[in-house]
């Protein structure tokens, strides 16, 4: 690695990425570049300001080995169809500016979510499954279109190595990643009937694996994911009781649609199966490069969630706690009731005796 040029340099995975690049020995030239400049860099790093939709790609790109291109205008979780297609014609300027000036590796981020959500969905996920995403989530369908440029592009370009990393719900300290927001919210309230598994993904272990497929020259796609996943009774148990009404998807999907109309929920629609059914993902290939996450799947989830005064409880204790206010509730209406139909037994006796 002698020149390595990093987009969207500025975000929170992107300035990871840049740091531990830099950190490599031996140490190669960095190139960090975003719209925005970055506060601060670390030793030997070099900063381009450019929006990557107008600028020379060539004139940033030649003389570069590798470029790992992070840059995003979309959001995870949200339907923005502009900043969507926007991303997929800057992944064409990227990848035609990288032929131009003959990079020898590529590495793009992508996501899980380009499987797809469905109940005929082998468990886990590997990189031969088919990519399918569900369609009327806009993000996830334009990540797997600038997937397929990608592999229409490799096989142009075969000597150059590109890795395309599908990491699943990222999170981060003490906070639940947009993406994994999304779905957490989702079933809460009215969710769609299914309890799928799930999975989080800490971002230092994304980052380790951005630089570990720089690093092994990897090629191809690669799952990012903590081994394993959470089944739902032990999700349950971190999250605690909350309130959810059951209904079909096809009904959660729609009221989805008209809370985000009304501006009640930033839930899209397309995100609803997502919550229903399984997309959880093995990281067998990325492992045999050498990485290992730091957090499990239960350890991102714990770190990424502020807790509150009930949290310090113990999951179980917590459950007990939430059943026996409900049975208070249950007995304090029942006595309210009671109390009514009393005080109009009493009533109608005093009207009985005075018409006496």
């Amino acid at each position: 690695m002698n020149k390595i040029v990093v987009t969207g340099a500025a975000s929170d995975v992107g300035a990871r990425v840049v740091a531990q690049l830099s950190s490599a020995q031996p140490r190669p030239t960095v190139l960090a570049v975003d719209q925005t400049t970055l506060p601060s860099l670390p030793p030997g790093v070099e900063q381009k300001q450019a929006d990557l939709e107008f600028a020379d790609l060539r004139s940033i790109f030649c003389g570069a080995d590798t470029v790992v291109h992070l840059s995003s205008r979309g959001t995870p979780g949200e339907t923005n169809p502009v900043a969507d297609q926007l991303d997929l014609l800057i992944a064409e300027r990227v990848l035609e500016a990288a032929a131009e000036c003959r990079v020898d590796q590529i590495v793009l981020l992508s996501t899980a979510l380009v499987y797809g959500a469905r109940t005929a969905n082998p468990i886990p996920l590997t990189e031969d499954a088919p990519v399918r995403p569900n369609p009327d989530f806009s993000w996830a369908v334009i990540r797997a279109e600038i997937e397929k440029l990608t592999a229409e592009w490799k096989a142009v370009h075969p000597l150059t190595a590109v890795s395309v990393l599908r990491p699943t719900a990222l999170v981060t300290d003490d906070d639940l990643g947009q993406l994994a927001r999304v779905l957490h919210d989702a079933r809460l309230g009215v969710a769609a009937d299914g309890d799928p598994p799930v999975q989080y993904l800490h971002i230092d272990d994304l980052v380790s694996a951005v630089t570990t497929a720089v690093e092994c020259r990897a090629d191809g796609p690669l799952n990012v994911a903590p081994d394993g996943w959470i089944p739902p009774d032990a999700l349950r148990d971190l999250e605690g009781p909350k309130p959810r009404l059951r209904v079909p998807l096809w009904m959660a999907r729609g009221l989805a649609a008209v809370r985000l109309r009304a501006g009640l929920a930033p839930i899209p629609p397309g995100v609803v199966p997502y919550t229903s059914h399984s997309w959880v993902i093995a990281s067998d290939r990325l492992r045999s490069l050498g990485w290992e996450p730091a957090y499990s799947n239960e350890e991102a989830w714990v770190v990424s969630h502020n807790p509150g005064p009930r949290d310090w409880i113990p999951a179980r204790r917590r459950q007990e706690l939430a059943l026996a206010i409900a049975a208070l509730g249950v007995i304090g209406g029942l006595g309210v009731l009671l109390w009514l139909l009393r005080r109009v037994a009493q009533r109608s006796s005093r009207v009985r005796r005075a018409a006496a």
